[in-house]
């Protein structure tokens, strides 16, 4: 009876049709919302927050490590206090992400060429989940990638026209000459090899290749002022090239070619060179503050080799003598007379030694042993032709109690004003142990007062030659 019934069913045309059409509807229903997500599976809906939703659109997917987990709902503009905007992402995810950490990370990439975009999670390692209807902060989102259209933006229009033509010519270049690249590549197999070492070199601490690159970018600032200049020059160097071009065969081939035997003998001996010239450098950074100092002295120094110069011819005389002389000395030296006579000098140094350093100062600091023999002089120097005479000046002693005029039992000690007495028998001389000053010949003479010893204050150390010569 059930068989009889679905057949009758089966033969009617229109209820055929009807059934057809549902499923056609169902169908396209399901299609069109399958971006979407199908319906009356369950979701993870929560929001996400971007400072730019980069050509997004509704219905893109989303993805976490490649795998389709979602798409985006809906996308709308968020007004900040400060004017700023932002994006607000409704993602509506499957079950199996839920939770998604609260330290995950997002961005926005790209799917193809074309301008197709999809959104890219990475799940953070948060234990604490993101609860449905929750959202990730703008914190969470990266800054977004280099676009292929933003890298082709930075050329000009010209630029950009350039590259179009260089691409057309080599693509004109390369079509039909398959078997030749391919043999081309096959030839590169000993250029790597050779090139793995350089590459070791290149990447290796002390080559230092990023602060090459810095020293290239300062350099082309320092350039780019001049760019004018660099076109002139090379539009020289055009002229110089085509000259040269005159001398390319053979010279400037030959030099070419024989050039890897000059690099192949560089190989070899820069390594024994580069202690030479470390050593070099720690040599001039030495030198440095002798040469700078040589700088101020440059003119004496070139009178003195103009002098010397001839001095210097005559020398080979001077050096032939010089042989005897060196040998009368040494034999000078080994004698035993000799050998007693500066043991004996010796001691008396040695005993004057002491002497000597207290009685130079009164030389080389107050000039007292000039002034003694200029004052020695000037004793003889006024005469005749009969002969020369003293001067003499007699100087009265002061009249008075205890005075320097016959014996006292003590100092002059007035009561007259000048019947004091003033005596210093060993003034300060700058000798070691003494103040810095010449005493002798600039005490003041203090009126009614007796001063016997060195007077108080410093007098200084200038003499009376040492004002006259200044």
């Amino acid at each position: 009876m059930r068989e009889r019934r679905f057949q009758s069913l089966a033969a009617n045309p229109t209820l055929v049709g009807a059934l057809t059409v549902l499923i056609v509807v169902v169908a396209v229903f399901l299609a069109y919302n399958a971006n979407n997500g199908l319906p009356f599976v369950p979701t993870y809906r929560i929001s996400a927050n971007v400072p730019n939703a980069n050509s997004l659109v509704e219905g893109n997917e989303v993805r976490v490590g490649g795998v389709r987990v979602g798409v985006v709902e809906t996308i709308a503009p968020v007004e900040h206090d400060n004017g700023a905007y932002t994006a607000k992402l409704d993602l509506k995810l499957d079950k199996s992400v839920d939770p998604l950490p609260e330290n995950s990370s997002l961005i926005v990439r790209s799917r193809s060429a074309l301008g197709l975009k999809f959104l890219e999670i990475t799940p953070g390692t948060s234990d604490r989940g993101i609860p449905e209807g929750g959202s990730l902060s703008l914190a969470a989102a990266r800054p977004e990638p280099v676009e292929l259209d933003q890298v082709f933006n930075m050329f000009q229009e010209g630029t950009r026209r350039d590259i179009q033509v260089n691409l057309r010519e080599f693509g004109t270049a390369v079509a039909g000459r398959g078997p030749q690249i391919n043999a081309a590549i096959g030839e590169l197999a000993p250029l790597l090899r050779r090139l793995e070492p350089v590459m070791r070199n290149l990447s290796s601490e002390q080559t230092d290749l990023a602060g090459f690159f810095r020293a290239l970018e300062q350099s082309a600032a320092e350039a780019a002022p001049v760019a004018e200049t660099q076109a002139r020059m090379f539009v020289v160097l055009d002229q110089t090239f085509s000259a040269l071009a005159a001398v390319s065969r053979p010279f400037i081939q030959d030099t070419i070619t024989r050039g890897l035997e000059a690099e192949n003998a560089a190989l070899e001996t820069m390594p024994r060179i580069r202690p030479f010239l470390r050593h070099s450098a720690l040599l001039f950074s030495d030198l440095e503050p002798g040469v700078r100092a040589l700088a101020a002295n440059s003119p004496a120094l070139a009178s003195a080799f103009t002098i010397g110069t001839p001095t210097l011819r005559a020398s080979p005389i001077l050096n032939a003598q010089l042989t005897p002389t060196a040998q009368a000395l040494l034999d000078f030296s080994r004698n035993d007379d000799v050998r007693s006579g500066l043991d004996a000098l010796r001691r008396t140094a040695g005993i004057l030694d002491p002497t000597l350093r207290f009685l130079t100062p009164a030389q080389t600091v107050c000039n007292y042993g000039t002034l003694t023999l200029r004052n020695a002089g000037e004793i003889v120097g006024t005469g005749n032709s009969r002969g020369k005479w003293f001067r003499v000046i007699t100087i009265l002693p002061p009249v008075g109690r205890n005075s320097e005029s016959g014996p006292a039992s003590r100092p002059g000690n007035g009561p007259e004003r000048p019947n004091h007495l003033h005596y210093n028998p060993y003034p300060n001389t700058a000798a070691p142990g003494q103040p810095l000053e010449c005493e002798a010949g600039n005490e003041p003479y203090l009126a009614g007062r007796t001063v016997i010893g060195n007077v108080s204050g410093n007098q200084g150390t200038v003499t009376a030659s040492q004002e006259e010569g200044g």
